[in-house]
């Protein structure tokens, strides 16, 4: 009897003991299966992606993902593109956030720059696949490189780019051709921003109609060109200031030359580095136009010199859960305020919920400013073949889409058969 009162005496001490000691670190419980990911991107190859990166698990929802990948896509001063890579951890990976940039060339092949692209969403997913049973078989392989040499620059930032381009088409009683052409010139640096370019169109259309033994041929020419410079001069990280200098001609518009110089001034809430996930920005202008018409306008105008001024609001966001465009610009001329336009864009993509997201787009515009319509009646070839502009108050579009995929949520496998 007295050994048994022993005995429960000692296990009540050890349990207090037990019950006293320092908790232990809880240790982090290794991940057994390779990170499920999904890629943000609509101008990615992912057919290749997915083929070189076969040691993650990719999915079609991200919900679903351990590392969801948002790439932000923007262009660079010599025509390439920069790629944002922004990956962000869910789940066991909740912790593990970080941004890396890929920068193509403009001379880059699109072979080259998804190669690019993949090495560097490698490099990426190192930390998460660390994370798991694979970072048994990861290896760090560094390539020594040289410190880079200072190289004098014969074109000074300056890129060029020369286009050309037409199309032909036709039926036995139709046909149609058309021309384009654009020259640009750009320099972009930090400070600095330039851009100039030169475009011209023209159409052709001739339509072949049989009535009562009776043919008849109806032409339809289109023609325009523009001249658009852009100059920009960077304050900080939040104002900016520069402007335009137009010039342009539109058959469409009863122009035969506009000559519109404007200043501007424009203010960006959010700092211009983080411009490929979010923008508010603010823009001011005052422009000079000078108008040489075709015809005489319905104000009994061949000619005429009118100040005006625009004021806009545009934000741009881009998160896992969507993005969001929107921007509102107000124009009035300074001679006659009743002579103004408003104009409203939006489009938001939102992913509600596993495999459902929704897509609305919409313009509306509030037109009040068509000082360039030809005076007199339009004939009915005018009208159907879009030849001249018509007079109206507003004009407007819509779009709504939906989608909804359920199933499997992997997406990895490719299968190039028969196409896509």
């Amino acid at each position: 009897m007295k050994s048994s009162r022993y005995f429960l005496w000692i296990a009540g001490l050890l349990w207090l003991l037990a019950a006293l000691a320092p908790a232990q670190e809880r240790i982090p419980r290794v991940v057994q299966e390779p990170p499920r990911v999904f890629i943000d991107c609509h101008q990615c190859d992912m057919n290749y992606i997915r083929s070189e990166l076969s040691f993650v698990s990719f999915v079609r929802e991200r919900t679903e993902a351990d590392v969801h990948v948002l790439i932000t896509i923007q262009s660079t001063a010599d025509g390439g593109r920069e790629y944002s890579l922004n990956f962000i951890g869910r789940n066991n990976f909740y912790d593990v956030h970080h941004t890396l940039k890929y920068v193509s060339a403009r001379t880059d092949s699109a072979d080259t720059e998804r190669k690019g692209l993949v090495r560097v969403l490698k490099v990426g997913l190192v930390p998460y696949l660390a994370k798991t049973d694979l970072g048994d078989y990861l290896r760090i392989d560094f390539e020594k490189r040289l410190p880079p040499a200072e190289v004098e620059d014969p074109w000074n930032f300056w890129v060029f780019n020369l286009g050309l381009s037409g199309s032909l088409s036709g039926e036995q009683t139709k046909n149609f051709f058309s021309l384009h052409s654009n020259l640009s010139a750009s320099r972009v640096t930090e400070k600095l921003k330039f851009r100039s370019g030169l475009s011209g169109y023209f159409n052709n259309s001739r339509f072949k109609i049989t009535e009562d033994d009776v043919t008849s041929i109806i032409t339809s020419h289109q023609s325009s060109f523009s001249l658009s410079t852009l100059a920009v001069y960077a304050i900080n990280n939040h104002w900016s200031v520069g402007g335009w200098l137009g010039m342009s001609s539109s058959t469409y518009n009863n122009i035969n030359l506009n000559l519109n110089p404007a200043p501007a001034i424009e203010y960006n809430y959010f700092p211009y580095s983080e411009s490929t996930r979010r923008q508010l920005r603010f823009l001011y202008r005052v422009g000079f136009n000078l108008n040489y018409y075709r015809e005489e306008t319905i104000y009994d105008k061949t000619r005429e010199a009118l100040l005006g001024e625009t004021l806009s609001v545009t934000l741009e966001i881009k998160e896992p859960w969507g993005n969001v465009n929107a921007s509102l610009e107000g124009f009035h001329y300074f001679h006659d305020f009743s002579k103004n336009h408003l104009v409203f864009n939006a489009s938001l993509n939102l992913r509600l919920y596993r495999g459902f997201s929704v897509g609305i787009s919409g313009r509306f515009a509030k037109i009040n400013d068509q000082i360039y319509l030809a005076k007199g009646d339009l004939s009915l070839e005018d009208i159907l073949l879009q030849r001249k502009a018509l007079a109206t108050a507003y004009s407007y579009g819509f779009y709504l889409g939906l989608n909804y995929t359920f199933g499997s949520i992997y997406s990895g496998v490719v299968n190039p058969r028969f196409g896509n």
